[in-house]
């Protein structure tokens, strides 16, 4: 299946071949509309002028990346806070998985065990990782025993709850729909 996050086939492409970008784009969902914080890897990529590595990333100078996502136009909407988090991310891919993001899945037991690994990555909560969790398992295959479960609500099959069930411009406009739904039940006395 072909990775639709971003909306733009050449950001969609990096999310598709490179786990470090489709963390990132992870990490980087908050606070601004999910095509933005998808399309920042592919934006970041372009401006290093080569794929995304955590070994560089986090080897690089904090001002010149924080420099680097704020450059016009910027990675996200607060690109030196975002600057510092992906540097620790990388840092922490490097440190405990050898740089290699698929490391974190490739050799996990079952769906509570990659929840509470994803969920040790700095910027990555509970529900960033049951999402990224979801994403995983609905997009790319990786579904050990349990994973479903694990991500809580975001596994349901056929939900459209967040990034993990947007395969395409509909799938898009469902899970936003469903988003506003729920906020405007949450505001309901």
């Amino acid at each position: 299946m072909r990775i639709q996050l971003a909306q733009r086939s050449e950001a969609d492409e990096l999310l598709g071949r490179s786990p470090l970008a489709l963390l990132v784009g992870m990490l980087l969902d908050q606070q601004i509309p999910m095509e933005w914080a998808f399309t920042g890897p592919y934006t970041i990529s372009e401006r290093l002028g080569h794929d995304l590595s955590a070994a560089e990333i986090a080897a690089y100078d904090p001002d010149a990346f924080a420099a680097l996502l704020a450059a016009k136009p910027a990675v996200h909407r607060y690109p030196k806070s975002m600057a510092a988090r992906v540097q620790q991310l990388a840092s922490y891919l490097v440190e405990h998985y050898d740089g290699r993001p698929e490391a974190i899945w490739a050799d996990v037991q079952d769906g509570p065990e990659l929840l509470k690994r994803l969920m040790a990555l700095p910027g990555y909560g509970k529900q960033k990782a049951q999402i990224f969790l979801a994403l995983l398992g609905k997009q790319l295959g990786v579904q050990p025993s349990g994973w479903r479960e694990a991500a809580g609500l975001y596994g349901e099959e056929g939900a459209f709850r967040s990034v993990a069930d947007v395969v395409d411009a509909d799938s898009l406009v469902r899970v936003r729909t469903a988003k506003q739904e729920a906020k405007r039940a949450a505001k309901a006395p």
